[in-house]
């Protein structure tokens, strides 16, 4: 008997340790396989959409391309002249995207004009979608001002059953 209070307890604790959680996301990593004599101007719909916290991850062959961010001049121009950032070292460059905006990036060893060049647009998570209507009738004692009681309520049973074991 003592042994199924303690499993119902371990299961209170556990419930009500998720219900405090916090909701998390986790960002993306995206493989660039940056390449000289590629044309790039369709990836950004192929791969995205793109939000603040993913990385872009640059792969390269060294001494053959970079990575450099430009403003959008720069991009359309083909211009690393006024680099905001340039990274030539390595195989690999890892990017954050921790803006909501548009990033430009190019290669400026010659492959610029021919489409080795980048414009991703990064934005904000959209809200989480609303559950399932059938699952929204179920889970509706525990939203809103009510989920205060209901987390009281599984403390409470959960303290009584401690003192009983």
């Amino acid at each position: 008997m003592e042994r199924r209070r303690a499993a119902w307890a371990a299961v209170l604790v556990a419930v009500a340790a998720c219900a405090a959680l916090p909701a998390t996301t986790t960002a993306n990593k995206i493989k660039v396989n940056w390449l000289p004599n590629t044309n790039y101007s369709g990836w950004e719909q192929e791969h995205g959409p793109f939000y603040k916290g993913d990385w872009l991850v640059f792969y390269y062959t060294a001494g053959q391309a970079d990575v450099v961010e430009v403003n959008e001049s720069g991009y359309n121009r083909c211009d690393a002249s006024n680099a905001i950032y340039n990274y030539s070292k390595g195989r690999s460059f890892a990017f954050e995207l921790n803006e909501t905006k548009t990033y430009y990036f190019i290669c400026s060893f010659g492959y610029c004009p021919g489409g080795m060049r980048l414009a991703i647009k990064s934005q904000n998570l959209p809200p989480p979608s609303p559950p399932p209507s059938a699952q929204h009738h179920r889970s509706a004692a525990l939203a809103g001002p009510r989920a205060g009681v209901a987390l009281y309520a599984a403390v409470a049973v959960l303290a009584a059953l401690l003192r009983a074991v």
